[in-house]
């Protein structure tokens, strides 16, 4: 068990930890406990962090949008879901999506979706098709987003040939 560290030093380390990146409450819990806080001190260090704005959930869930969509290239359920795991309301998850730029969104997925069918290697156009779509959809794009770009009109003939 770790060794209980006193409630000054927790802020402390908590101030820095909060100014080197945009942190969520419950990341800054997850520290302070790892560092050996009490519960009555977090609760005490979580209050003045917030008032002190070293902590702001909007900031923060603007910015892990910005970074996702950008940088990993993940989709809007992708974010949504992990943000929710941090605990971050869906209200501010909800305004943090709406600073998405649609066509920026759009080439984003565009330009995942090049990249991986030229990496794919697939027996039939069926299946390649198959295994981009699994590859986005595991990225976070929902499947109204992907199919425009997934040209699927030979399959669909084919699915209405069976019928």
């Amino acid at each position: 068990m770790k060794k209980e560290i006193t409630e000054e030093v927790a802020r402390n380390k908590a101030e820095v930890y909060c100014a080197t990146a945009e942190r969520c409450i419950s990341e800054v819990e997850g520290k302070l406990y790892q560092w050996g806080a009490s519960k009555e001190s977090v609760e005490k260090i979580i209050c003045h962090l917030l008032d002190e704005d070293f902590i702001n959930e909007k900031r923060y869930a603007t910015a892990f949008v910005r970074d996702k969509y950008r940088f990993n290239a993940w989709g809007r359920m992708k974010i949504t879901l992990s943000m929710r795991q941090k605990g971050i309301s869906d209200n501010l998850i909800d305004e943090a999506l709406k600073e998405i730029d649609e066509n920026v969104y759009q080439q984003t997925l565009k330009t995942l979706l090049d990249q991986k069918g030229r990496s794919i290697k697939a027996g039939s156009d069926f299946e390649l098709k198959g295994k981009i779509i699994r590859f986005a959809l595991s990225r976070g794009f929902l499947m109204s987003e992907i199919l425009p770009f997934v040209h699927l009109e030979d399959n669909e003939k084919a699915l209405e040939n069976m019928e």
